[in-house]
């Protein structure tokens, strides 16, 4: 494994699991939030943000729960997952985050994804 170490975030969101995970896995709902524009091919996305880019392998998806990407060039281990989970007696929608980063940066990473998932409550209108 790299130098990576893996980070867990949490984020309750009020939605249905079904829109939010068309939000997480297509590319019309990932181009909403998590980048400026997304495409896909032969399970590689790739993420645009202005002039930049960079490709994805999807390596695992459940539907309707999770979807697990690794970034180009990165090692499989060192992945980042999506994924829906409901509480059982409250019934609150949660949306898990795994992802690694540098060992130093976990805070920076936190309050990039913090963003990202604030521009999903948006687009989600939550």
């Amino acid at each position: 494994m790299g130098n990576k170490v893996r980070v867990n975030f949490e984020f309750e969101l009020k939605t249905a699991p079904t829109i939010l995970f068309n939000y997480l896995s297509t590319p019309s709902g990932l181009s909403e939030w998590f980048a400026d524009d997304v495409d896909i091919r032969d399970n590689v996305y790739t993420f645009k943000w202005g002039s930049s880019e960079t490709l994805a392998q999807m390596v695992k998806m459940n539907p309707g729960k999770s979807i697990r990407f690794v970034w180009e060039g990165d090692e499989e281990e060192e992945y980042f997952e999506l994924e829906i989970q409901i509480d059982e007696i409250t019934a609150d929608l949660a949306l898990m985050v795994t992802d690694h980063c540098e060992k130093g940066e976990e805070d920076e990473t936190f309050r990039l994804w913090e963003s990202q998932i604030h521009d999903l409550k948006i687009a989600l209108g939550a």
